[in-house]
């Protein structure tokens, strides 16, 4: 795969996310207790022997540059490979991004640098593991110009995604940004293809079609102006998600908000999770410091550290509290009688003695005072915190309780 350069855009403001992206970028926010949601794309990118990868960032960009020069510096240099960063740099113009499109076009410069034959374009801030070499077979044999990866969602849900419409063959005929009427996979009127935001285009071709958006009067967006531009003019063509799914249930979330980053989250702790983060053959890699194990305590008679289908981290200590359902990430400590349930705990979280967390997400550093109840009275916790339409509160990073 050494003629085949990733970029993943990194820099989107995750502005539906807050406050998880009040001092993050989207793609740092942690996921699944010990990665970040960018590891997902590094993961399959390396697993899919893809070694030549960009991360275009923007806003709120030093975490997730930390974590990628802490946990990604495992390439060798010697032999061509990185994981890089390029920082918007209005390199061309005194613009920042304009879009998904100028992105790319903003840093044309590194394609001329790098001359891969193919160009993998991914975002930084969706939840899936897929194969990219079988995407790279298809579009090799198909002689394509560009191929989209889609997924099968339900047309309820088109006015989110670009929907794409296919001949029997596959090649793309039909191309819209969140359609309120969208067009239907045939024989399933229920059902619609929907970009997933992985495109493989053609180096020769994607430089061409980046200068001629960049030239015209446009959002410079590849899901609004490139793609149904390209339509008709080039060899167009879309892959089903399903022939490259590496976990064999079609799993792949957009946690764009934060209902579905907290149901992401919730996935995991299933019974029999949808995505699988223990198969040996794909694992997703992070950066991980050296904490000690986790650790549950029982003290005395009626004080019981427990935890019930959870992920619990290391570094975590349990000492006579009670965990159902609930992700905590490294260095959390759950005091006696303490009560968590269906919440994710991200880093260094404090639960104060005789406290109740339920259906919560507690941002990095917090310490809950004892007694404290969190996810029962939304009507009070909406006066303090950020508290979504289904009932899930945020407690933002490292507030005074």
């Amino acid at each position: 795969m050494k003629n085949v350069l990733a970029m993943v855009l990194a820099g989107g403001r995750g502005e539906r996310l807050y406050p998880l992206t009040r001092d993050r970028a989207k793609p740092a926010v942690p996921f699944g207790a010990i990665y970040r949601i960018i590891d997902f794309t590094l993961s399959n990118c390396l697993n899919s022997d893809i070694r030549r990868i960009y991360a275009l960032t923007q806003y709120k960009s030093i975490s997730l540059e930390r974590h990628i020069q802490l946990g990604w510096n495992i390439l060798s240099a010697p032999l061509g490979e990185f994981v890089g960063v390029i920082s918007a740099q209005q390199r061309i113009n005194e613009q920042w991004y304009q879009g998904t499109a100028d992105a790319i076009y903003q840093n044309i410069y590194t394609l001329q640098e790098e001359r891969p034959d193919l160009v993998l374009i991914l975002s930084g801030d969706h939840i899936y593991k897929m194969d990219y070499r079988k995407m790279i077979a298809f579009h090799l044999e198909g002689g394509a110009d560009l191929t989209v990866a889609a997924i099968r969602m339900d047309r309820k849900y088109s006015r989110e995604f670009g929907v794409i419409e296919v001949d029997r063959d596959w090649r793309i005929i039909g191309f819209e940004e969140k359609p309120a009427t969208p067009k239907t996979i045939p024989g399933d009127p229920e059902g619609i293809l929907a970009s997933m935001g992985v495109y493989l285009f053609k180096t020769e071709i994607l430089v061409k079609r980046l200068i001629e958006d960049a030239r015209s009067d446009s959002t410079h967006d590849f899901g609004n102006d490139i793609i149904p531009t390209m339509i008709g003019k080039d060899r167009v063509f879309a892959f089903d998600f399903r022939q490259g799914d590496r976990g064999g249930r079609g799993y792949w979330r957009d946690v764009g908000t934060i209902d579905a980053y907290f149901d992401a989250n919730m996935d995991l702790v299933s019974v029999t999770p949808q995505l699988n983060l223990y198969d040996p053959q794909w694992p997703i890699l992070t950066y991980q410091p050296t904490y000690p194990p986790a650790k549950t305590v029982l003290a005395e008679e009626g004080r019981v550290g427990t935890a019930i289908n959870s992920i619990i981290s290391n570094g975590c200590i349990i000492s006579g509290g009670s965990v159902k359902r609930s992700i905590l990430s490294p260095k959390v400590m759950v005091h006696s009688y303490a009560e968590i349930e269906d919440s994710i705990l991200l880093e260094a979280v404090d639960i104060g003695r005789y406290a109740k967390i339920r259906s919560t997400i507690i941002d990095k550093g917090v310490r809950i005072p004892e007694g404290l109840e969190i996810g029962y009275d939304l009507d009070q916790d909406g006066k303090r915190f950020t508290v979504t339409g289904s009932g899930i509160v945020v407690v933002p990073k490292w507030i005074k309780l």
